[in-house]
């Protein structure tokens, strides 16, 4: 089910079920319609797209958990008390997720729901922003696949569909419902002047792409990726999808293959998701001297983002140069 079906459907019955009280039907309901029309006015929209829908989508379940943190009290009436007991309940771990561990996404929820909009209709939002007057963002979690784990996991992949989204992932480092979405039309065949070595041109599309994330066109890196992309690609049209497959397939294979394997991602061993294969692309572009600005772009973000700050000094890529130049000094004096 796309984005759109499933937000309309979502938003219905938030707005309509009777468990919840009428005064914040009524709010809810004057937030996406503000919400819908400052999504297609900012993103200079004549309608919404899969991308704005998902927005939308992820906006009705903050809006429900938060109403259920509550306890459905009408917001207009929430106090100072009330939005100090869920705050320290957010921050102390008692208010669990649906998998029963603590959220770790506080951060969107103050700064989306508590102090944006939804609290700013029930006039609520400054003194939301008194009660969180304390909040810090916790540092990023550290987290990749390295290149010997990701040629594990692919060396227990047989089907070139599956191989060539594995690769397309590792060497583009896109968000893989973006890469789900790629259709034959974005990828063109070229020869690099370089290495006079075959690549593909990737297109990425602003329509399918994160609303943080800039559109841009990628030439691949690795021969993998062009020698599968060779044999998915040959037979299909401009207009036809890649991938034949959804995000819950892909989260199937990748599970497998992760299973089969043995492999793990780096440093705490977790459990290898899609994601972990973006954030390892950029480590390896780390380790191969690329500079931060052009892995940035390369991912999409701006040339200023801090995002991959936190894998420079887990890497110690800059802690490397002076050990370099001590050597070559030694070097040389020998």
């Amino acid at each position: 089910m796309a984005f759109k079906e499933r937000f309309l459907l979502a938003k219905h019955r938030l707005v309509t079920e009777e468990c919840i009280c009428k005064e914040n039907r009524e709010l809810f309901r004057r937030f996406f319609e503000f919400e819908e029309y400052k999504l297609k006015r900012k993103n200079g929209l004549r309608e919404l797209d899969e991308g704005c829908y998902k927005t939308l989508y992820v906006y009705v379940m903050r809006l429900r958990n938060v109403n259920t943190w509550f306890g459905d009290k009408p917001w207009i009436n929430l106090t100072k008390e009330d939005l100090k007991k869920v705050y320290d309940d957010l921050e102390d771990g008692r208010i669990k997720n649906r998998n029963g561990v603590p959220y770790d996404d506080r951060r969107s929820y103050y700064n989306k729901v508590f102090k944006s909009k939804p609290f700013a209709l029930a006039g609520k939002d400054a003194l939301a922003r008194e009660v969180i007057e304390f909040y810090t963002e916790s540092a990023k979690e550290v987290r990749f696949v390295d290149e010997d784990n990701f040629r594990r996991i692919v060396s227990v992949v047989s089907k070139p569909a599956h191989l060539f989204l594995l690769w397309l992932a590792w060497d583009i480092g896109e968000n893989i419902n973006t890469l789900l979405q790629l259709k034959r039309g974005d990828f063109s065949l070229q020869m690099n002047s370089e290495t006079g070595e075959q690549e593909y041109l990737v297109n990425l599309p602003r329509e399918k792409l994160k609303r943080s994330r800039t559109a841009r066109s990628e030439p691949t890196l690795y021969t993998e990726t062009v020698r599968y992309g060779n044999i998915v690609l040959h037979e299909l049209r401009d207009d036809d999808l890649i991938f034949r497959f959804g995000y819950r397939q892909a989260l199937k294979f990748l599970k497998n293959a992760v299973r089969r394997s043995g492999a793990v991602c780096l440093p705490r061993r977790d459990k290898v998701s899609w994601k972990d294969l973006r954030s390892g692309m950029a480590c390896q572009l780390l380790r191969q001297g690329w500079t931060t600005d052009d892995i940035n772009f390369r991912l999409g973000h701006k040339p200023s983002s801090r995002e991959i700050d936190v894998y420079v000094s887990h890497l110690a890529i800059d802690r490397r140069k002076p050990k370099k130049k001590l050597f070559d000094t030694t070097l040389e004096k020998i």
